[in-house]
């Protein structure tokens, strides 16, 4: 796996993703890992993380592994399913990500995400879709 430099890591998180900080840690086209530190910006109002972090964390590492490993081909990587299953809360310390991916194909990939805290224990998973498509000729 590789393990971006500073700049690479700052390429990452760009937009929406650095709203919430994601950083990856390190990526290859069959795995991420990555982490997001918690913030009270990031909880629903009972405390807990916001679902939807999990779902951005998901999409967004899935996302850039897949394009990375299709960019070269001329294609595009964007999400097309995300679905989470929520099995504990986390409410402080760091969300730890692992995607792995699941299947390769000509048009979709197919990752799962599982989300640990800083105990190591799994609060969530999520199955993310990724389409390819062909990338827009620049003219």
């Amino acid at each position: 796996m590789v393990e971006p430099g500073a700049e690479e890591r700052a390429a990452f998180a760009r937009g929406f993703d650095r709203l919430y900080g994601l950083e990856v840690l390190s990526y290859s086209d069959e795995q991420v890992r990555a982490q997001v530190v918690v913030r009270d910006e990031l909880k629903q109002p009972m405390g807990l993380v916001h679902g939807g972090v999990f779902a951005a964390i998901a999409e967004s590492i899935a996302s850039f592994a897949t394009f990375a490993a299709v960019a070269a081909d001329g294609n595009v990587a964007t999400g097309l399913g995300n679905a989470t299953s929520f099995l504990r809360p986390i409410t402080e310390g760091v969300i730890h990500a692992h995607a792995q991916r699941m299947h390769r194909g000509r048009t979709t990939w197919v990752w799962d995400v599982t989300f640990t805290d800083d105990a190591e224990r799994t609060c969530a998973l999520t199955r993310m879709t990724i389409a390819v498509r062909p990338g827009r000729s620049r003219g």
